[in-house]
Order: structure tokens, then sequence, then C-alpha cells
């Protein structure tokens, strides 16, 4: 086990292969890319869209399940790519390729740290799922922007288990991975969107999701969903406890949420967020 100083320069390691390239930041596929820019711009539409995913067998699969899932299954089933975006909308079309790609992105690369992706995977879809929930009582903000915002949260684990993945592998110390993890992926994770170019709204997630005094002023985040959401699915984990301080968090009031209320324990909200979650699992 490395002491606290160990732990300290292994993280300032870090931080100097990905300053100097020697951790490759991962990369969204072209098709998330360009799927990603058109929606963004004003005069874009369906079929245009879907001429991009039509290029992808996977993509295009994925996206007519989605459109005929229940969460948006409509009275006649369709077939169509262009139906399928018309059907879920651009918004939510961007936010499904990215979280495919990113499906994709969240995988080991050796069977050593298998669990560990895994794990932060579920809890990025979770937070996904709850971030959407939340949303919805949110005029200002997108559900789709909020859903997507949950999933690229903790993005910056990433480069930080595929560093201890080459150093240590089967003999990886759980509790190392953790401490590097919680003190460098929001840093890392704000890397990455900015590489990828995303939205600074979107951009500032990893970092300010895990500030809870984050308040940038009286209108509702992506940020303050998020954080709400990553919270929420603390609590259902891991029981009343892991509520403390919650009504002392700015976030709760500006999105509207009950300090003292845990939403998937819910009967309502709790069947809606199952139904986004085994929409993106697929």
């Amino acid at each position: 086990m490395l002491n606290t100083a160990q732990r300290a320069d292994l993280a300032d390691e870090i931080r100097a292969d990905i300053e100097s390239n020697r951790i490759q930041l991962p990369t969204l596929p072209e098709v998330a890319l360009k799927v990603r820019d058109e929606v963004e711009r004003e005069n874009t539409d369906a079929l245009t869209i879907a001429k991009m995913v039509g290029n992808d067998a996977a993509l295009s699969a994925r996206l007519l399940q989605v459109a005929n899932s229940p969460l948006y299954r409509g009275r006649v089933e369709i077939d169509s790519i262009q139906q399928a975006v018309t059907r879920l909308g651009l918004k939510m079309v961007r936010s499904l390729v990215v979280s495919l790609a990113m499906k994709q992105i969240f995988q080991a690369t050796s069977d050593a740290l298998d669990t560990q992706f895994r794990q932060i995977w579920d809890d990025s879809l979770q937070v996904a799922a709850i971030s959407r929930v939340l949303a919805g009582g949110v005029a200002e903000l997108e559900n789709e922007q909020a859903m997507l915002g949950g999933l690229i949260h903790n993005i910056g684990a990433l480069p930080i288990l595929t560093k201890i993945d080459e150093r240590w592998g089967y003999d990886a110390d759980p509790n190392l991975i953790s401490a590097l993890i919680a003190e460098l992926a929001p840093e890392i994770g704000g890397r990455i969107l900015k590489h990828w170019n995303f939205a600074e709204s979107l951009a500032n997630i990893p970092t300010a999701c895990y500030d809870l005094d984050y308040d940038p002023g009286p209108f509702p985040t992506y940020a303050d969903i998020v954080l709400v959401a990553r919270l929420q699915n603390l609590a259902a984990k891991g029981g009343a406890e892991a509520q403390a301080g919650w009504a002392d968090i700015p976030a709760f009031g500006k999105i509207g949420v009950e300090s003292e209320v845990v939403i998937i324990n819910m009967e309502g909200p709790a069947e809606e967020i199952a139904e986004v979650r085994s929409m993106l699992e697929g």
C-alpha cells in the first residue's frame, strides 16, 4: 500500500504524463463528433443526421431500438433511421450517439481492472438517468443535455485506470484506485471534455459536480443537476447517512429538490429512472 507521499508522487506523475501526452486522452469516434457538431447548427434537420448515422450499423440499430422502446414508442413501429431521428429529436440523438461512443470507451484495457471500469460506467449510467429525470422539473434546462452531463461526469477516471493498469494490473490496491480517482478524475475530466470541444456548460461538470459549494448564480445549471444526481445515487446505495449536510448545498434549492428526499425511493421517479437507465444500457 502506498503512503500519502508516494500517492502524491504518483498523482503528479499522472498529471505530467497527461501534459506531455504520454497518457493518451480518450477520443470520441468521428461519427459522434460529426453528429454532435451538426446538431449544434441551427439549420440542420432529421434527414442530414440520418445520413450521418446511417453509415454506422451499430448506431443505426441502437437508434431504432430506442425509438421503439417504451419510453418513446408511438402507435406505429418505425423501421427507418430518419423516422427514428424525427421521433427521438435531434438532441436526444446527439446524446445517444455520444453515450454509445462512451460505452465503447469504458472498456478495460485488460481483465485486471474490468470490475472498476464496469463500476464507473454503471454509476455514470445511473447518474445520467437521475439527471434526466431531475431536469424534467427545471424549465431552463434540457432533459437530454442533463442526461449527457451525467454520462460524462466521471470521464476523467479512464486515463487514471489505464495508468494504474499499466503499472500494477491485478496487484493494484482498490483503496489506491479510489483515492487517485477521487483526487484526479475531476481535473482530468475537465481536460478531456475541453479536448472534445464540449460547451463550457458541460465541460465544467467533472469538477463542479464534486464541489458541494458550487454556486455560480441564481439560475440552475447542468452541473447543479449532476451534482444532485450524483448525491442521490450515493444516498440510494448508502442509506440516509449519505444525506448529511444536503440542506446546505445550493444546487438542491436551485433545481427544486428537497434535501431530505431520495427520488429513487419514490414510485414515479424511480420507474422513470429505470426506464431511462434501460434505454441507455441497450
